[in-house]
């Protein structure tokens, strides 16, 4: 399995960069997966998205889909496109420690 090694920390990752030890996340965990997606500083609206993600990925077993996501945190697409370039499913998705959503290409 390979392993993201960053500020001295180590993580179990898939191919394709997503944390496969759940339960190490937590706010400092995403700060460090942010280097990976170009995100050089979490801000107030970050934390909205992440947070927002990862408690209904906690309570349902899913990521939610993107337009529930827009819904409940107030964000446009096209914003939460400018928080998370690689888009929602592969960006937000992997700050929030979640495993790769389906059909996340």
């Amino acid at each position: 399995m390979p392993v993201f090694e960053i500020n001295g920390n180590s993580y179990e990752v898939d191919e394709d960069g997503f944390l496969q030890e759940p339960e190490r996340w937590n706010h400092e965990v995403a700060k460090d997966f942010a280097n990976t997606e170009a995100i050089t500083d979490l801000t107030e609206e970050h934390w909205k998205v992440i947070d927002y993600i990862r408690n209904y990925y906690l309570e349902f077993g899913i990521a939610p889909m993107v337009r529930k996501v827009c819904k409940e945190t107030g964000h446009k697409l096209s914003e939460i496109y400018k928080l998370f370039p690689s888009g929602p499913a592969k960006g937000a998705c992997k700050l929030a420690g979640l495993p790769k959503p389906a059909g996340c290409v």
